[in-house]
């Protein structure tokens, strides 16, 4: 499989790309918000909604919004929280969280919240009055 290493002089090689619902408020505004954080880590971003992801994934569309996800240059892919721990792993500063998600009994209550949001995120979106920027 060819690889998806970007280069540029202005930052490291993309290794990665967050993937997030644009169509949710809490999402195209978190994911956005944290994006300089990421790149400087070599991650980038993009919807799940954009053209190329949906035909780099080749997921049924019913599937495609179900978590975020992490599109490694490999064309590996974490989900959900899995993928949540594997960007944590490489922000030292975020690491206390990383080990609460990673830590036997705390690992499933971090799973379990992720899964709530995750199924509850256009409520939350509507009651916080947080119309999708997409």
């Amino acid at each position: 499989m060819e690889s998806l290493r970007v280069k540029s002089a202005s930052q490291p090689d993309v290794v990665g790309w967050v993937l997030y619902d644009n169509s949710c408020g809490v999402c195209s505004r978190w994911v956005p918000f944290w994006a300089p954080t990421l790149r400087r880590r070599g991650i980038d971003i993009a919807p799940l909604q954009a053209e190329w992801v949906r035909e780099r994934l080749s997921v049924p569309p019913e599937e495609l919004l179900q978590d975020l996800r992490l599109l490694m240059a490999d064309g590996s892919e974490l989900r959900g929280a899995d993928a949540y721990r594997a960007v944590l792993r490489r922000i030292w500063w975020a690491w206390p969280l990383y080990l609460f998600a990673i830590t036997p009994g705390l690992r499933s209550i971090f799973d379990g919240c992720y899964r709530v949001f995750a199924r509850n995120r256009y409520r939350v979106s509507q009651a916080c009055r947080l119309p999708p920027r997409g």
